[in-house]
């Protein structure tokens, strides 16, 4: 009774992978239609993102350390390290982020692809 329950809701959600190309030229892969250099500037652009939020956290808990330090030199000290780290991050994400939005243009622009 559990097989005939699986096998009737498993073949419906299968069936559009099984699929066969019967000469139509057209099969549907369900990856869509996207330019390559579209789909690796818009991944670009959502690591970079990611990685921008994770340099604000850091600056973020940075800025906490100091906060809760109570006037304890170690901990300022080290809650200084972890807010220039955070800040030399966030530099080096805005100058990547810079340099791929440029490239990515370039190659739009001389490929005839521009958006």
């Amino acid at each position: 009774m559990i097989a005939a329950l699986v096998f009737a809701i498993a073949v419906p959600a299968l069936t559009p992978v099984l699929a066969l190309d019967i000469g139509t030229g057209y099969v549907n892969s369900g990856l869509g239609n996207v330019d390559p250099r579209t789909l690796a500037g818009n991944i670009i652009k959502i690591a970079l993102g990611f990685l921008g939020v994770l340099a604000v956290v850091i600056i973020l808990i940075g800025g906490f350390k100091w906060m809760t330090a109570g006037g304890n030199e170690e901990q300022v000290e080290e809650a200084k390290k972890i807010l220039i780290a955070g800040i030399i991050g966030l530099v080096i994400i805005l100058a990547s982020w810079g340099l791929a939005n440029f490239v990515i243009g370039q190659l739009m622009t001389a490929t005839g692809t521009n958006q």
